[in-house]
């Protein structure tokens, strides 16, 4: 079994579902320190006539440092829901398949999620199932899983039977190679591809959130990514 890992990322970028994708299982890891710098948990890019569009979830941090991510609730002060919504629904007025999801984007903005898990959750499963990714997801919290740093990851591991860690290739020099070939578990590496498709506004900005290819794109997200899969699978 592969088994892949990643943080519960805020409308994550095609190549979150890419490695999704290579994996028989993927793990997110929700029992983990919420990072103190800016994170892509709580952010994303996305576009406009300006060229990227940030779009960021307020967090309450303060007196919270050493808060885990399942922890993180959203903060609500301030019109910022109003603002976000204003801002995609401009944005992608003119998209051809963005009344398709305009749901989901008023739900995001709906003030329903208490924490920002799980607002990304509901995201993620969303994404996933639009773009056809049939790979399994779990929260590392279910599994128990609670080492840090390396030993968190062959922990993981160990509880899925897994015999595959599969990671992209920028992160080789964090992990060690000698701890997870004496647990008997094989590291993988892999580039994630960024697909490139019809955008709205100018030049092509690469790996903004999946939902830009699904707002431009509509039901032939799939088949722009599977080609991508398929290509890069079968070199």
């Amino acid at each position: 079994m592969i088994v892949s890992t990643y943080q519960p990322f805020f409308s994550p970028f095609p190549a979150f579902f890419y490695k999704a994708h290579l994996s028989d299982l993927m793990v997110i890891l929700d029992d983990v320190q919420f990072p103190l710098r800016t994170t892509w948990i709580s952010r994303n890019r996305f576009k406009n006539d300006q060229g990227t569009l940030w779009i960021t979830i307020p967090v309450w941090k303060k007196g919270l440092a050493l808060q885990k991510i399942n922890q993180v609730r959203i903060c609500y002060e301030g019109n910022w829901r109003k603002k976000h919504l204003a801002s995609l629904k401009t944005s992608y007025a003119n998209a051809p398949y963005f009344g398709q999801h305009l749901d989901v984007v008023e739900e995001m903005s709906s003030g329903r999620f208490e924490k920002l898990v799980d607002l990304n959750l509901m995201i993620i499963q969303y994404l996933k199932k639009h773009l056809r990714i049939d790979t399994p997801l779990i929260l590392q919290s279910d599994l128990g899983a609670s080492a840090k740093g390396n030993e968190l990851l062959i922990e993981i591991c160990r509880k899925v039977r897994a015999s595959t860690y599969l990671a992209r290739a920028a992160t080789k020099k964090y992990l060690e190679p000698r701890a997870f070939a004496d647990a008997c578990i094989e590291l993988s590496f892999f580039r994630p591809p960024s697909p490139v498709y019809p955008q709205l506004w100018g030049d092509f900005i690469p790996d903004l959130s999946a939902f830009d290819l699904l707002f431009n794109c509509g039901p032939k997200s799939h088949e722009i990514l599977h080609r991508l899969f398929f290509s890069l699978t079968h070199k």
